[in-house]
């Protein structure tokens, strides 16, 4: 069945689809050409089948969270950079936006998988490698997977946190994330920024020193400990600390501005980030808020885009993370709430301050294949592929 044709004897429209998980997210998979060729006709779709708005999503196929509210569309690449182009949009629960302005590393791991089970690209042997270009932000990535006897394997040794047992690994090589929403890898050319967040009793300013920084994903990075926090705080005492939500959505508000991207009020990003010492054995301890609710694990780019300012110097990072070797390859173990995320960065030698090279290993797997039926009205006759 195609995404034009109804389901049979019913006001339902059914749309192929396949249910993936990449890395720690999930969500369906479609093809481009089985969606509306209008966004707005696209998005309503898309919220259609998650579900959205409803905090439970019990209409769709949203899983109640950000980390499950998300959704993937792939296509043959047409621009001559890649195999295949990959748009990712962020949905949210209670809400009816669709936003395909940032990157997702982890549903990005899911692109080669599922192309491969929708026949858009043939294995080619006992590995296969895709350039991927996301289009949300023009970034250019490749990803390799195991295909022995022509055939994708899921089942492996690897591990990551956030995600039971173990599966085949997926790697993913960033070939350019510097910037990939701002104009720059710091986009104030700083790497402190002093931002507002309040005034004393006498009119002087309080202020908290804080990186602004885009490797893959636009960040604020600030010490927990400049703002009264230890970093290393369960998330559901940092989800009922209001008080610290306040100041880290004003915060998140000017730092929008400054970094060029104007009013953030409604966007998922820049995403916050609280900074303390390792606690585990790994490089540097993360609390990211996505943006408004602490997240249980951190987003793959936004792991790249914290180890980075591990290795830059000068960032809010320096004192706080523990880095051993000289470089220029760095392996960044970045921990948070639910365990650790391993990135590796090489610095540029001609450049101390840039990153030649992002990488790192995921996992991912199809989980259901089939259609997802949506009510007709949600795609109306006009509105065609």
């Amino acid at each position: 069945m195609t995404a034009d044709q109804s389901h049979a004897a019913s006001d339902l429209r059914a749309i192929p689809c396949i249910v993936m998980r990449g890395g720690t997210s999930r969500g369906p998979f479609f093809l481009a050409s089985d969606l509306p060729a209008d966004v707005a006709a696209r998005d309503r779709v898309l919220l259609a089948a998650m579900g959205s708005p409803d905090a439970r999503q019990i209409d769709g196929l949203g899983g109640a969270h950000a980390l499950t509210s998300k959704a993937g569309i792939v296509a043959r690449d047409t621009s001559g950079q890649a195999d295949l182009e990959f748009v990712f949009a962020q949905l949210q629960p209670d809400a009816d936006t669709v936003d395909t302005t940032p990157n997702c590393g982890n549903m990005l791991a899911a692109v080669l998988p599922f192309a491969l089970e929708r026949g858009l690209i043939a294995p080619q042997g006992a590995t296969t490698r895709a350039r991927v270009l996301t289009r949300n932000t023009g970034m250019l990535c490749d990803i390799t997977m195991a295909t022995p006897g022509g055939a994708a394997r899921y089942a492996g040794e690897t591990r990551i946190d956030g995600v039971p047992g173990t599966g085949a690994p997926i790697v993913i090589d960033f070939l350019d994330t510097a910037g990939s929403v701002c104009a720059a890898l710091l986009p104030t050319g700083n790497p402190v920024d002093t931002l507002p967040i309040g005034s004393k009793a006498g009119g002087d300013a309080v202020t908290v020193d804080a990186t602004l920084i885009d490797n893959g994903m636009p960040m604020v990075l600030i010490r927990a400990g400049d703002l009264g926090r230890s970093g290393h705080e369960s998330v559901a005492a940092l989800n009922a600390d209001k008080a610290l939500k306040r100041t880290l959505e004003a915060l998140r508000l000017a730092a929008g501005e400054r970094m060029g991207l104007g009013d953030v009020a409604h966007r998922s990003y820049p995403k916050m980030c609280l900074l303390a010492p390792p606690a585990a054995g790994g490089s540097i301890a993360t609390r990211c808020f996505i943006p408004r609710v602490c997240h249980d694990a951190i987003g793959v780019l936004a792991a790249i885009t914290v180890g980075t300012a591990c290795v830059l110097r000068g960032t809010v990072a320096a004192g706080v993370a523990r880095i051993t070797g000289t470089g220029p390859t760095h392996a960044i173990s970045v921990e948070h709430p639910t365990g650790e995320f391993t990135v590796e960065l090489q610095t540029d030698p001609a450049r101390p301050d840039a990153i030649a090279r992002s990488a790192l290993v995921r996992t991912a797997r199809p989980i259901m294949r089939g259609e997802v039926l949506i009510p007709a009205s949600a795609w109306p006759p006009s509105d065609k592929p």
